[in-house]
């Protein structure tokens, strides 16, 4: 099991820190929300401080994902 970014789209409210700060990871989706569409676009370390620790409604966060 590895762990990936995603984005809480019901919590999301487009602000775009996300993207500015990890734009290889996010992109805002054509309902102006953000989305994680490369996941492994940055160290997680990255994401962790760049997007999930900035987002002002903590709407980004990790899940578990099989590598299977």
């Amino acid at each position: 099991m590895t762990k990936e970014a995603f984005v809480d789209q019901n919590m999301c409210i487009g602000c775009g820190i996300c993207v500015k700060n990890l734009p290889d990871v996010f992109h805002l989706n054509d309902r102006g929300l953000a989305e994680c569409f490369d996941p492994r676009g940055a160290t997680e370390e990255d994401i962790q401080l760049q997007a999930i620790d900035v987002c002002p409604v903590t709407c980004i966060g990790w899940r578990e994902t099989c590598v299977c």
